[in-house]
């Protein structure tokens, strides 16, 4: 019965709001976390339907012991759509089957009603905007090249075209290094390359922010990634770094914490030390990050932007909450960790992003971050356009910034439109950081001359100097 309750505690975090069915479920227990998220999505599709049976059959107002809905609806799910319900002849699992006749009576009759000769056409169905957004994973680059990679999927009989045209075709992405595109319909849980931490299994606006931090990589860089489960950002984090210098990776949720360090451990990530500690509560006078130049703010939002393959099944539950107190406390939230990463004495780029597309929460939270005590201290302003995914099409939002213009230091993502889900990114840089400015230019420099020779660009050229310094090599 236990995991009967484990997916019950995840389907009210969901109703409370605190976070996006993907994430939610990274909290969970990796060895259980498998088997709850087949149940809470195969729940939630058929939710409007088992809730509906339930009522009929009067099973909350009669059964005491089935203290919540949430709790009927999972075990009801698995007595009339599964293979009945898993766990021992309790008292919790008597009360649902002393009804169980009434229940698959009132279900049938829902069938009848409904039209459908099916159970599966009683099922939620997928939000048509999902259907755009092509698979994308991203390899990771400690433990194979971009060059190895497509070389091997070629192997394995997919072809370079448009991977929305066929589930056999795939392509690079044009604007993130390491990044391909395949068919929705393709699978990857299961390969063996995702399981062994080659390949990244991450959507496409999820990848801007720690591409646009561009943190160098080299022995000597210090970076901080402040939210960093489930991890996927800090492993690209740690990609772009080459596993040089030193990320520090800020989780506080214990749960999560742990799903952050096997992830990282299965990415071969070995320039990270996790922390199990609040970024907030983190000083930034303390020596060990005094020399920290990036950081990466990637905090809780509304996650409104969120519509690929799961989170549609939340929409009939989620409403219209765009002047609502919480997302007021969000922004509120979000302020203050970019106000903290000023504060860090070394700092010269702060990434903030989110997967919202309030504009409260993104536009609004910029605008008064850039007005700050420690922004004016700190003398920090936005990115401009050219530090900012240049070729991007989708900036901010002009008439929600103070200054149009400043729109253009921003982007955006939109949902159904980018073939992405919905992100906002935005970059602020110390002014008079001539010196760190040209080491990132450097670096970032060395990195485009890896990605477009498959990552064998840098020691080419470090062969070519070489030879040019031995006399002996001379023809």
């Amino acid at each position: 019965m236990n995991f009967y309750f484990e997916a019950v505690n995840v389907l009210d975090k969901l109703d409370a709001k605190k976070g996006s069915i993907k994430g939610v479920l990274a909290s969970v227990a990796e060895k259980n976390r498998k088997r709850t998220a087949a149940l809470v999505i195969e729940t939630l599709k058929y939710k409007q339907v088992l809730s509906e049976v339930i009522d009929a059959a009067l099973l909350l107002k009669n059964e005491k012991k089935i203290t919540s809905r949430n709790l009927a609806l999972v075990l009801v799910h698995d007595l009339l759509l599964a293979r009945g319900i898993q766990a021992g002849e309790g008292p919790i699992k008597q009360a649902v089957l002393r009804h169980r006749t009434r229940l698959q009576s009132e279900f049938t009759r829902v069938k009848i009603k409904r039209g459908a000769k099916s159970n599966d056409e009683l099922a939620q169905t997928d939000d048509a905007r999902a259907a755009s957004i092509p698979r994308y994973i991203r390899v990771n680059r400690t433990c194979w090249s971009t060059k190895e990679a497509l070389k091997w999927f070629q192997e394995q009989g997919y072809e370079l075209g448009d991977p929305m045209s066929s589930n056999t075709a795939f392509r690079k992405d044009e604007h993130i290094p390491d990044l391909l595109a395949f068919h929705p319909s393709v699978r990857f849980t299961d390969d063996p390359l995702y399981l062994s931490g080659k390949i990244i299994l991450q959507d496409k606006a999820s990848c801007f922010p720690a591409h646009v931090l561009a943190p160098p990589s080299s022995d000597r860089a210090v970076v901080i990634d402040a939210t960093a489960a489930p991890g996927n950002k800090t492993s690209h984090l740690c990609a772009i770094m080459l596993n040089k210098g030193k990320l520090f990776a800020f989780e506080r949720d214990r749960r999560r914490f742990s799903t952050l360090r096997t992830m990282l451990s299965k990415a071969q990530c070995n320039n990270i030390e996790a922390m199990n500690a609040d970024f907030l509560a983190t000083s930034p006078k303390d020596s060990k990050y005094s020399n920290v130049t990036h950081i990466l703010l990637d905090p809780s939002c509304s996650g409104s932007g969120i519509v690929n393959r799961l989170d549609h099944l939340l929409d009939n539950e989620q409403e219209n909450d765009a002047d609502s107190e919480r997302l007021n406390k969000l922004a509120a939230f979000q302020l203050k960790m970019i106000r903290h990463a000023m504060t860090f004495p070394s700092v010269q780029r702060i990434v903030y992003s989110t997967c919202s597309v309030h504009a409260i929460e993104n536009e609004h939270v910029v605008r008064q971050a850039i007005k700050t005590e420690e922004a004016t201290s700190g003398r920090f302003r936005l990115g401009r356009r050219s530090d900012v995914l240049p070729t991007w099409h989708r900036r901010g939002i002009p008439e929600e910034m103070d200054n149009p213009e400043d729109a253009q230091s921003v982007i955006r993502c939109s949902p159904g439109e980018d073939a992405t889900n919905g992100f906002f990114v935005s970059l602020f840089v110390r002014t008079g950081t001539y010196d760190v400015d040209m080491d990132h230019s450097i670096e970032s420099g060395k990195r485009k001359a890896e990605d477009d020779g498959g990552g064998e660009g840098q020691h080419a050229a470090r062969r070519k100097r070489k030879k040019k310094k031995t006399p002996g090599n001379a023809p």
